[in-house]
């Protein structure tokens, strides 16, 4: 689906017409021939910022314990290789 997209200047002369295209699909601003802003309905912008909401940042100490287990015996696996054959990274 391609986006419809509308000038600066288009938004105060079409602003129902564009509004009404907005609500079925986002609709690109441009200014200077430039994409500035897009309008979206409401359903699209909450579930965008559910979406983004869900995101985390994790930590050694926030990790759950199963997880660093796994992460740590990798790294130990993966140490015993390079101890056993030290020429194969160099």
């Amino acid at each position: 689906m391609s986006r419809q997209s509308y000038s600066t200047s288009d938004l105060s002369r079409k602003s129902g017409d564009i509004i009404a295209e907005a609500l079925r699909h986002p609709v690109t601003i441009t200014q200077r021939n430039k994409p500035r802003l897009v309008l979206l309905n409401i359903e699209d912008y909450n579930r965008l910022r559910k979406s983004a909401e869900t995101r985390t940042v994790g930590t050694l100490e926030t990790m759950p314990p199963a997880l660093l287990a796994e992460i740590e015996a990798a790294i130990d696996a993966y140490a015993q290789e390079d101890d056993a054959d030290p020429g194969k990274h160099g």
